[in-house]
């Protein structure tokens, strides 16, 4: 099961909205074929696989896959049925399928076929491979998360607002793997006119590739300046999509698009960019996830209107130790330990002495707002 999901791993962000999944066959404890899910309307793992094979697998071969196979035609053809007219007998399944309307239902077609399968090898690192598909399968709309990087005592940057680097070379480069994974990034207006960031993902041995690039800014601040932000002229810039209001300005939304940026505009009765809106417009698009990197305001805007699913925190081992440096999230004001939002189903990872602790975000019923934390975006 661990092979099969390096080779689900190895289709990286490659699947949505599909998930990844590897599949092996073995004969005789012997690994004869492998097979991993193609692009979104290609063969799914356990049909390349079976096709690796070139023949029918001998009597007593399994199969190991790392999500429950699946047990309806859809475009390429239930995987259940490959599975019986091989002749495969045995099955090893890390995790169920998500989806409420087919969970265990593939189990059942298997077992009622005369196939043997054992299923839970491996499960949670099954399932947490497939945090993105598992959202949008269940809530039919895209996982929204985000990362921030700060000292041990909460900040984000010195006072004089100096931040590079707080965190590692190491934590740098996993906060790559995690962009290559997510079809979409998002930024607020200050990070762009700050940062200038280049929003790709950039790993060691890999081709740069770029997602769909977000920048949200309610009053299209970002265009005022000739000079425009490198996401606006450089050659992912078809990738760019600002999402705005109209607050923003007819003028600077033709300026966008006569350049080639797409633009989101939704009505919203301030500055700020309604996420609700925004989650409903991704999922028409088929963007299965966001990852939001900042800043501070962006995700904590989002955090105070409960849109915030999913938060990778990266600590580095540095105290600062200053009330005047820049804290990583503001605009709660909880009385209690019990009105604190929470993270569940945590998982923890380190990088050279640097430690990342994602989870899904748990809000308190009474989420208690600072109104006064929140100006312009």
């Amino acid at each position: 099961m661990r092979r099969a999901l390096d080779l689900a791993r190895s289709v990286w962000g490659t699947t949505h909205p599909n998930p990844m999944v590897g599949a092996l066959i073995v004969e005789d404890g012997v690994v004869v074929a492998e097979g991993a899910t193609a692009p979104d309307g290609g063969p799914h793992a356990e049909r390349l696989a079976l096709l690796a094979r070139g023949k029918v697998p001998r009597p007593g071969a399994t199969c190991y896959v790392t999500l429950e196979p699946c047990s309806t035609p859809g475009r390429t053809g239930a995987c259940t049925d490959a599975i019986i007219a091989a002749g495969i007998k045995h099955v090893v399944v890390g995790a169920t399928d998500p989806n409420p309307a087919h969970a265990g239902r593939g189990f059942e077609v298997l077992r009622a076929a005369g196939v043997e399968v054992i299923t839970g090898v491996l499960e949670r690192e099954c399932t947490d491979l497939n945090l993105i598909f598992n959202h949008w399968i269940t809530r039919g709309g895209p996982l929204i998360a985000a990362k921030v990087a700060s000292t041990l005592d909460g900040k984000i940057a010195c006072r004089t607002g100096e931040s590079r680097w707080i965190t590692n070379e190491a934590a740098r480069a996993d906060v790559h793997r995690w962009r290559r994974l997510f079809p979409g990034i998002g930024v607020g207006a200050l990070t762009v006119l700050k940062d200038n960031p280049r929003l790709t993902s950039r790993c060691a041995g890999e081709a740069e590739w770029s997602p769909w690039r977000f920048v949200f800014d309610g009053l299209l601040r970002t265009v005022v300046d000739k000079n425009l932000p490198a996401i606006f002229t450089d050659e992912f810039r078809e990738r760019t999509i600002v999402v705005t209001t109209p607050h923003g300005g007819l003028g600077y939304v033709r300026k966008l698009r006569e350049i080639g940026i797409k633009v989101w505009i939704f009505e919203s009765a301030t500055q700020r960019v309604p996420f609700v809106d925004f989650r409903k417009k991704c999922a028409e698009e088929r963007v299965a996830g966001v990852f939001v990197e900042g800043g501070a305001q962006l995700i904590s805007e989002l955090i105070r209107a409960r849109q915030l699913d999913y938060l990778f925190a990266y600590h580095a081992p540095v105290l600062l130790a200053d009330d005047k440096a820049k804290s990583i999230l503001n605009g709660l004001r909880p009385e209690r330990l019990e009105h604190a939002v929470r993270l569940s189903d945590v998982r923890h990872e380190l990088f050279d002495g640097d430690v990342l602790m994602r989870g899904t975000v748990r809000y308190p019923e009474k989420l208690l707002i600072d109104e006064s934390a929140f100006g312009a975006r």
